[in-house]
């Protein structure tokens, strides 16, 4: 009997942000991460919702184990997009980090109220950032225990995104 080795699945990652240079760098702070990534880029709430709720565009689109939301954008923001989420049951269990250059407390306090997993600020530097992200990875698919399914097996963590 030949046992077939089964490829593990990417880990799906859907990042909510409108401004394409922080989307590339954290891109390149994923490859550097060495994990096999899909990731999946919206530029504002309402697509962020869209893609979430499988409408449109989005109907074959696979869920996300981890969304990374932005608090500025257009259409609908960061505190929007999250209550909404919150507030649906198909959604609700998602983890949600908030990736933003705020570091108002009102808007921390307010994304924890909202029920966000963690929130993070975007550092400055590539080299700061790249850390960030690979501490987000490390953490959310090495460390924390996520529902079956949405955890990847061993096997994806020697392989960079393209």
């Amino acid at each position: 009997m030949t046992i077939v080795a089964q490829q593990a699945r990417a880990i799906t990652v859907l990042y909510a942000e409108d401004n394409d240079n922080d989307f590339e760098l954290t891109r390149l702070g994923f490859k550097q991460a060495r994990l096999a990534i899909d990731l999946r880029h919206v530029e504002d709430g309402e697509e962020c919702l869209a893609y979430l709720r499988r409408e449109g565009q989005y109907a074959t689109a696979p869920r996300p184990d981890l969304l990374l939301l932005d608090i500025n954008m257009p259409k609908k923001n960061g505190f929007e997009v999250l209550k909404a989420i919150a507030s649906d049951p198909n959604l609700c269990d998602l983890p949600v980090v908030i990736l933003t250059t705020s570091r108002a407390d009102e808007d921390i306090a307010a994304m924890y109220k909202l029920r966000c997993s963690s929130y993070v600020t975007k550092p400055v530097s590539f080299e700061k950032f790249a850390a960030v992200i690979r501490s987000i990875t490390d953490y959310w698919f090495s460390v924390v225990e996520l529902p079956s399914g949405s955890k990847p097996s061993s096997g994806a963590r020697k392989t960079p995104i393209e």
